[in-house]
């Protein structure tokens, strides 16, 4: 059954560890993180994006997949299925479709829209029993064709949405969605700090978890951060995976061309990297 993230976050927080979102994009993203979440008796949360959902026919479709993969599976740790970087009818499609967990992105809204609209999706949420997040700040690089510059966060704004009832708060302070290109200044810190000081108990998100280094990761989570996404670089596994598959001809040996066997190497590729990111966050036995 799917969970609403709270439990598992503030789990997270008091304990000082971060749970993973992992995003999805088909059946063998899915069954590769489930199954290793399970292994690791971590919890998890399996992040969907709008163009993700539309890939896989629909958040309904989804979220179907989903609830019914965690049955068939046998998979008893908490899992939280949460729409990603969503807007305002994205949330609201994903809570009539039965998502445990959403995202309503207000960043690029004018603070005081941004305010008004995740107030609005709190109350929906609460009264479902459906976790949120909002987000200040923007992050940096490009996801589902939103732009971030990467401007880090007014700390300020970050208390005032925080008070709205929120279930974890997406901050941005310095961080890029995708690669991390080689002049890239890092985290700040300092901004993180300040945010944990006005936010208090809220369990706070760190997105573009992918090319972070280990130290800066763990030094996030010691300032506050509950909840790294992870996306790109299961990609990346996956692709040199079935890159390696191909290019030895394998896909051309007796029924290797099958798609159970031609997409189990990056399948299996996901496992290993979601594994490392459970034992750098520090989830693994928490479920």
């Amino acid at each position: 059954m799917l969970v609403s993230a709270e439990e598992m976050l503030k789990k997270a927080k008091a304990g000082h560890y971060a749970v993973g979102q992992f995003n999805i994009n088909n059946l063998e993203w899915t069954k590769s993180i489930l199954l290793t979440a399970q292994e690791m008796k971590s919890p998890v949360i399996l992040g969907v994006s709008e163009g993700a959902g539309k890939y896989m026919t629909g958040f309904k479709t989804v979220a179907a997949m989903v609830d019914a993969m965690v049955d068939s599976l046998g998979i008893t740790v908490p899992v939280a299925l949460h729409l990603d970087h969503g807007t305002y009818d994205g949330s609201k499609a994903c809570i009539e479709a039965g998502f445990s967990s959403i995202m309503f992105d207000g960043s690029s809204l004018p603070i005081e829209e941004n305010v008004e609209k995740t107030k609005e999706l709190v109350a929906i949420c609460k009264e479902k029993g459906i976790s949120i997040e909002a987000e200040v700040g923007s992050i940096g690089g490009e996801e589902d064709g939103v732009i971030g510059a990467g401007e880090c966060a007014d700390p300020e704004e970050c208390e005032r949405v925080a008070n709205l009832g929120v279930t974890m708060l997406a901050a941005g302070i310095g961080n890029i969605h995708g690669a991390y290109p080689e002049n890239w200044a890092g985290l700040s810190f300092e901004t993180l700090d300040a945010i944990q000081q006005k936010t208090g108990d809220m369990p706070l998100v760190l997105h573009g978890g992918t090319g972070i280094p280990d130290d800066m990761i763990k030094k996030a989570i010691s300032l506050g951060v509950s909840k790294i996404n992870v996306n790109t670089e299961c990609q990346w596994a996956f692709q040199k995976a079935t890159r390696e598959y191909i290019m030895a001809g394998k896909d051309l040996e007796g029924k290797g061309f099958d798609p159970r066997k031609l997409l189990a190497p990056g399948a299996e590729a996901i496992r290993e990297t979601v594994k490392e990111k459970i034992l750098l966050f520090g989830s693994d036995g928490k479920a």
